[in-house]
């Protein structure tokens, strides 16, 4: 086996356990997902509340993914994963045992919808996040191709099973087999023991820690890029899959098997695709690789809105089903679409992050995905009641490629020519403390203002200037405010630099989280710096005790 060969990871005997849970447990999930939309369409036949299946399923995603990355970040990613999976196994053996004794309603298969795709929200952030912590540095772009890999083979099995099931044995049992796939990843989490990651200053809170994960997606050009594209895609690619249950039903005139079987086809194409890609990727750009996707999905939806004469076909094969082979072959092209731009997607937010906000960093791109898509199934669920599933299928194309052409200007994969690693270059701040009672309470001083003094000569203003105003970006990332830049009154080529941290501790993260990107824009203006000492770093707290100042919280 080659070092960096597309199998690498499996070297990892965790790597191994946990991504073969995964893809039993993600079987069991995909198989719900379709009893799900097709136990809907028995209930009712209105376009609106058949595609709420599909908002209803990746709502929570946009609702929790962010509160749940923040809980990664700074807790236990196993025994969060651990506590999770074993609620959505209590609820998933709930929804089986309903539909067995025929007590499901509309309402109440959306609730349980809900609840699990909950839970799902509260998994995601943190599977993403432990993939460092499953295999060495060099073997992770494989890692989650491979993860990629096992999720479109869940779907390519599952859905066909499902399909099957639910004519043969009933509409419960996929809910059933779904349950019980959770013993697998339950048991992957109790035998997984991951060394212990390092720490920062001190635990940070979880509402900190959130409005830390925004701060940095806010400032972060890479990651702002890669979310207004995801989200110009996904909110009209949704189209598809929310009305493709109904469209199944009414249009074609068929059952859950060939609804099964065209969400494993949409899985076998992503399968095909995920293989493709890297060869793909040799050729052309991730900006190129989501056009060429695009094009294939647009036209997915323009085949199912304006079906082609098969006259011809019914001929020539005339025991074939040719709407239904047709629809297949239009469904392993969407499949190999849809991973092309997933997995660019992906790998673009991916490489925007740094490892102490990676699961928040992934919880937002998260909740720009499935936000997307809930959206958008609304949007084409109440489109098709209205004016019908076909027309809705024309507007989705229409959307998508008006979204491509107003996010073309927003670059993928920014985040690969910028170093996000740890640097560790600020000095260590001196303080100084009276007693172990003013010690233990140095973190809470608040606010910390720090200035740096530059002498810069006059040739040089104009390129310090512009310089400085990348810095700041890189600063407020961090959580820096009050930010200013001034130059001294009698002395035009002295410039100091200000801002504020929000406390000591605050202060002392953004020490620890600074990385590589920020060091080489620093050592830039450093350079343009005259004096013979480095520039001169103050740090000023504020008092032990104000009577009209509260105190900062962490």
């Amino acid at each position: 086996m080659k070092e960096n060969s597309a199998m690498a990871p499996f070297k990892s005997k965790d790597f191994t356990v946990i991504w073969s849970a995964t893809v039993i447990s993600t079987i069991g999930l995909r198989m719900h997902e379709v009893g799900a939309a097709w136990l809907m369409t028995t209930m009712t036949d209105d376009p609106f509340i058949v595609a709420l299946v599909q908002a209803v399923t990746t709502l929570p995603i946009f609702l929790f993914a962010l509160l749940a990355g923040a809980i990664a970040d700074v807790s236990s990613k196993r025994r969060m994963l651990l506590v999770v999976n074993i609620i959505m196994a209590v609820i998933a053996t709930m929804l089986a045992v309903l539909i067995y004794l025929n007590a499901m309603t509309p309402y109440l298969l959306l609730l349980f919808i809900f609840l699990i795709g909950t839970c799902a929200a509260f998994t995601a952030p943190p599977k993403q996040a432990i993939n460092p912590l499953l295999v060495p540095k060099e073997d992770l772009q494989s890692a989650i191709a491979m993860n990629s890999i096992g999720f479109n083979i869940s779907r390519s099995i599952g859905p066909g099973i499902a399909g099957i099931l639910i004519v043969v044995l009933g509409p419960e049992s996929p809910f059933l087999i779904n349950a019980l796939s959770f013993i697998a990843i339950i048991w992957a989490f109790l035998w997984w023991k991951p060394k212990q990651a390092s720490k920062e200053t001190t635990k940070e809170a979880i509402p900190g820690a959130i409005k830390a994960g925004l701060r940095y997606a806010r400032y972060s050009q890479p990651l702002r890029a890669t979310l207004w594209r995801a989200f110009a895609f996904f909110i009209s690619a949704s189209g598809f899959w929310a009305l493709l249950p109904i469209f199944v039903k009414t249009e074609m005139q068929a059952g859950a098997d060939v609804y099964g079987l065209l969400i494993a086809a949409i899985g076998l194409g992503a399968v095909i695709g995920a293989f493709l890609l890297p060869k793909v990727k040799r050729k052309f750009s991730s900006d190129q690789i989501t056009w060429i996707a695009a094009v294939f999905i647009i036209g997915t939806m323009m085949m199912s809105a304006f079906p082609v004469n098969n006259t011809l076909l019914s001929y020539l094969l005339p025991n074939l089903p040719v709407d239904e082979i047709l629809a297949m072959f239009g469904s392993i092209f969407f499949g190999i679409s849809w991973i092309w731009t997933l997995s660019t997607f992906s790998v673009s937010a991916q490489s925007a992050l740094p490892d102490w906000v990676r699961a928040r960093g992934l919880a937002i791109y998260l909740m720009v995905f499935f936000g997307s898509m809930s959206l958008g199934s609304v949007i084409w669920g109440a489109i098709a009641s209205q004016m019908g599933i076909k027309t809705a299928l024309i507007i989705a194309s229409a959307t998508l490629t008006l979204g491509m052409i107003l996010s073309r200007k927003q670059k993928l994969n920014l985040g690969e020519a910028i170093d996000l690693a740890p640097s560790e270059h600020w000095a260590e701040p001196n303080i100084l403390v009276d007693s172990d009672q003013d010690k233990s309470l140095l973190n809470e001083r608040s606010p910390v203002m720090v200035i740096i003094e530059y002498k810069i000569e006059g040739s040089d203003e104009e390129e310090f200037l512009a310089l400085m105003c990348q810095l700041r970006l890189a600063r407020q990332q961090y959580g820096a405010y009050g930010w200013e830049v001034l130059q001294q009154s009698d002395q035009a080529d002295i410039f100091v630099e200000c801002f504020f941290d929000v406390s000591w501790v605050h202060h002392l993260r953004h020490r620890e989280r600074l990385a590589g990107k920020d060091y080489a824009l620093e050592q830039q203006i450093h350079n343009l710096h005259q004096g013979d000492t480095p520039p001169e770093v103050k740090h000023f707290l504020g008092p032990k005790r104000m009577p009209c100042q509260s105190s900062a919280r962490n």
